[in-house]
C-alpha cells in the first residue's frame, strides 16, 4: 500500500508580553496595563480558525524561558489542497503561498457566532508558508517574538526588534512536517455491502470488500468471541447486548465484516446495544447509547479493539440536531474492561461532518513524528502513558454525511498507525461503524430506508 502525501501545520508556544505603564501614568511603573485574558484566533488560508489562549508574560522576561511549550492548534492540508494553495492565479503571475493569520484580541472569549464578539483587536501577525518543502522534511517557519499592534496588523511576522518601542510582542512557533495517510473509500453505502477502495491521487483500487447484515441479539450472543477466564466466561457480547433491550423502539443487531481481497474477514463492527428511544422520546440519548464493537481476529477468535457509543443531541439554537459519539480503545491486559476514550465529540445531524482520532494536542508540542503503532501490533498498551504511548498525533478521519444523504464515507489513517492491512480493516470497520450510527439515531418517528430492516435483511439470506 502507497500513502497519499499530507503536510500537518502545528502552532505553538504562544505568550503574549504587554508594554509596562511608564512613569507618571497615574500607575505604577512596570504593571501591565490590564489583567485580562488573551487570547488568538488562529487560521490557515480558508480552512476554519482555530483559537487558543495566549499567556501573558511580564515585559522584561525572555529567551528560552518565555516559550510555554503549550499547543495552540494544528491544520491539516491534503496534497489537492496544497496544489490548490501554491498554483499560480495567471499565466505570468508569481506561486502564490500558504498564509497562517494570527489575530491577537484581549479579553475573554466571546459566546457568539466565531467566538470574537468580546475581545478587542490588538493586532494582527501573518506568517507566509511554503507548505511544498514541508511534503518530505519537517521546516520551521517562524520561531520567537514579533510585534503587534495596530500600526503592525496584518503585516508579515518578523523578529521583534530589542526596543519595541511600547508595542505589545507576541511569541509563536509555526512548523510544518510531512503527515502521509493511507485514503480509503467506500465505493457505496456501508449497508449496501460495498466495496472499499485504496485512493492515492486519481487512482484507486479495491483493498476490502464489506459484508451488512441485519441480526438478532440472540444470534450475536452466540458468535464465537473471546471472553475473560478471570470473570467466569463473561464476554464482551454479553455485557453490552443483554441487559437494556426493549420491546418497543429499537434498532439492533447490525454489524458490518470487512474482508481482505482473499476473502478472510480482517476486521468486524458488531452493534451490540441496541439503539433505544428514551422514555417519552423518539430520540436516543446521551444517558442511554447505542453502541458498537470494533472486533479483530487474534487466533482465530474475534477480539475486542475498540467500543464506540452513539446518540442524538438537541442542538442549540438554527444548528439543529447533532450526533454525539465517544470511541475507546480496548485494552486487552486487564480484566476490568475499562477502555480509555481516545475521541468523544459530535457530527451535525444534517449536513454532516467527520468523525476523528487526533491526539495532536495531547503531546508536548516539542514533540515531533508518530510512533509506528497499530491495532494488531498494540501489545505494548499497559505501558507508558496509555493510551499515548500508542496513539499520537493524527490517527483517523472519517467523513460522514448528514442523515437521509448518500453516504460513501472516506476514510484517511496515518501511515504511522499501519503496519500491514489488517490494521487499516479496523479503522474502515469503525468507520462504516459511525455512519450507520447516523442512521441508528434518526428518530424513531421517521422510518428507515429498506437494506436497514431486519426483515428485508432475512430474505437476502
Amino acid at each position: 500500500m502507497d500513502p497519499c502525501p499530507f503536510v500537518r501545520v502545528l502552532v505553538g508556544n504562544l505568550a503574549l508580553k504587554m508594554p509596562a505603564a511608564p512613569r507618571g501614568s497615574g500607575s505604577s511603573a512596570g504593571v501591565h496595563p490590564t489583567t485580562a485574558p488573551c487570547y488568538c484566533r488562529i487560521r490557515l488560508n480558508q480552512l476554519p480558525y482555530q483559537t487558543a489562549t495566549a499567556p501573558l508574560l511580564p515585559s522584561a522576561e525572555e529567551g528560552p524561558a518565555s516559550c510555554t511549550g503549550a499547543f495552540a492548534a494544528a491544520f491539516h492540508v491534503s496534497k489537492a489542497d496544497l496544489d490548490r494553495a501554491t498554483a499560480k492565479p495567471a499565466l505570468f503571475g508569481p506561486r502564490r503561498t500558504a498564509r497562517l493569520k494570527v489575530a491577537v484580541y484581549l479579553g475573554r472569549r466571546g459566546t457568539t457566532c466565531g467566538g470574537v464578539s468580546s475581545g478587542r483587536l490588538l493586532g494582527k501577525v501573518v506568517v507566509p508558508l511554503d507548505l511544498r518543502a514541508a511534503v518530505a522534511k519537517p521546516v520551521v517557519f517562524h520561531s520567537g517574538w514579533v510585534a503587534i499592534g495596530k500600526r503592525r496588523a496584518g503585516r508579515k511576522a518578523a523578529p521583534a526588534p530589542a526596543a519595541s518601542g511600547g508595542a505589545a510582542q507576541l511569541n509563536l512557533t509555526v512548523r510544518a512536517e510531512p503527515d502521509p495517510r493511507f485514503v480509503f473509500e467506500f465505493d457505496g453505502e456501508p449497508e449496501c455491502s460495498p466495496q472499499v477502495l485504496q485512493v492515492q491521487g486519481r487512482m484507486k483500487q479495491p483493498m476490502f470488500t464489506c459484508k451488512f447484515s441485519c441480526r438478532s441479539n440472540s444470534d450475536l450472543r452466540s458468535r464465537s468471541v473471546q471472553s475473560d477466564p478471570g470473570n467466569g466466561g463473561r464476554n464482551w457480547l454479553a455485557k453490552f447486548g443483554s441487559d437494556r433491550e426493549r420491546a418497543g423502539k429499537e434498532r439492533k443487531g447490525w454489524s458490518v465484516t470487512v474482508h481482505d481481497l482473499s476473502g478472510s474477514p480482517v476486521a468486524l463492527a458488531s452493534m451490540v446495544t441496541p439503539f433505544v428511544a428514551s422514555p417519552g422520546s423518539d430520540r436516543v440519548s446521551r444517558s442511554n447509547p447505542g453502541g458498537w464493537l470494533i472486533l479483530r481476529p487474534v487466533d482465530g477468535t474475534w477480539t475486542p479493539w475498540g467500543r464506540l457509543e452513539c446518540w442524538r443531541e438537541r442542538g442549540a439554537g438554527a444548528g439543529g440536531d447533532f450526533l454525539g459519539y465517544r470511541f475507546e480503545l480496548v485494552p486487552d491486559h486487564t480484566n476490568s474492561g475499562a477502555g480509555v476514550c481516545v475521541a468523544e465529540s459530535g457530527v451535525p445531524a444534517s449536513r454532516g461532518g467527520r468523525f476523528a482520532i487526533d491526539l495532536t494536542a495531547a503531546q508536548p508540542f516539542g514533540r515531533s513524528g508518530s510512533p509506528v503503532c497499530s491495532p494488531r501490533g498494540s501489545g505494548d498498551f499497559g505501558h507508558g502513558l496509555w493510551p499515548f504511548g500508542s496513539f499520537r498525533g493524527f490517527v483517523m478521519s472519517a467523513a460522514v454525511q448528514g442523515e437521509g444523504r448518500c453516504s460513501r464515507p472516506t476514510v484517511e489513517v496515518g501511515v504511522a498507525h499501519v503496519g500491514c492491512a489488517e490494521d487499516a480493516a479496523a479503522f474502515v470497520a469503525l468507520a462504516a461503524a459511525v455512519d450507520l450510527s447516523m442512521d441508528a439515531c434518526r428518530l424513531f418517528s421517521c422510518k428507515l430506508r429498506r437494506e436497514l430492516s431486519a426483515s428485508r435483511a432475512e430474505l437476502l439470506r
